[in-house]
């Protein structure tokens, strides 16, 4: 395979991403990246505009998802699911369901940063003054794009500190099992998302790949934006003595400071070679 710049974890604004999928694409297209995967939270609504986009733009769309998950004691461990058919009715039931659980935590989000706003004299952010950064349904990230747009913050990141994070609501996660068995279900495979956010204790996190690894885990999002070099080398050393695939994605959102799309920590690009692993184990759970 020809070698190409990839990035396989980027968000668009049918969940908490800045942009649509066609300017996705797009930014893809002017930093020379070949391959992408819409992976956004909960949902795969913005894949078929992002694949329609990338076959007149000659990039690649991987169809994609990432779940919350729940596994033992950790919380909002991040899933994603590579190559899925997004047109299975149940998967889009359950996603749906999610997505109204989202959409609930989000809007009760948005009462109290507005609580809290009021609370400082100042005007709260109506819904519609939200949705003018998202799509369909508002994120943690929109509602921080219209506090740093009215100036009651200097920064995405000095709003999430100042109001998102102090006003967060608990959110609903996917059984780990449940959300392994139901990516395989639908032809896809599982990968671990920056893995380093479930802890940056190796022994700890070995363990819980370990034990990811014996439920059906596929691979890990070795390279990211999260882990420093030695912390990325310690999961490829990981994915590699467990048999697991490597991937790597941005995660980016577009409302990152510092970040670019298709690239990970230091910079670095995103390769190609670890495409083929993957599309072979693809073509493995599919057959």
């Amino acid at each position: 395979m020809h070698r190409m710049n990839i990035d396989l974890h980027i968000h668009s604004s049918f969940s908490d991403g800045a942009f649509t999928p066609t300017e996705l694409v797009a930014l893809a297209e002017k930093h020379d990246i070949r391959v992408i995967a819409i992976a956004d939270h909960d949902s795969v609504a913005g894949v078929e505009e992002a694949s329609v986009a990338g076959t007149v733009a000659g990039i690649e769309v991987l169809s994609a998802v990432e779940l919350s998950v729940q596994f033992e004691e950790w919380h909002d461990v991040h899933l994603l699911g590579y190559g899925i058919d997004c047109t299975d009715k149940k998967i889009l039931q359950d996603l749906d369901g999610y997505r109204r659980c989202r959409e609930a935590r989000n809007d009760e989000i948005l009462v109290r940063v507005n609580d809290s706003l009021r609370s400082e004299g100042r005007s709260g952010l109506s819904r519609e003054i939200v949705l003018a950064f998202a799509r369909d349904s508002i994120g943690r990230p929109h509602i921080a794009r219209a506090l740093l747009e009215r100036g009651y913050a200097t920064s995405v990141e000095d709003a999430f500190r100042r109001y998102l994070v102090p006003c967060n609501v608990p959110k609903s996660y996917w059984p780990m099992n449940e959300a392994i068995d139901e990516i395989h279900r639908i032809g896809g495979v599982a990968v671990l998302a920056h893995p380093t956010s479930i802890s940056k204790d190796s022994a700890i996190l070995g363990s819980v790949i370990a034990a990811l690894h014996e439920a059906g885990l596929d691979g890990i999002e070795v390279y990211n934006n999260m882990g420093w070099p030695l912390e990325i080398e310690f999961l490829r050393r990981t994915a590699e003595e467990l048999g697991l695939l490597v991937t790597a994605g941005s995660d980016f959102h577009g409302i990152e400071e510092g970040l670019e799309i298709g690239r990970g920590r230091e910079g670095m690009r995103f390769d190609s070679a670890l495409l083929a692993p993957l599309y072979e184990r693809l073509q493995h759970i599919r057959r």
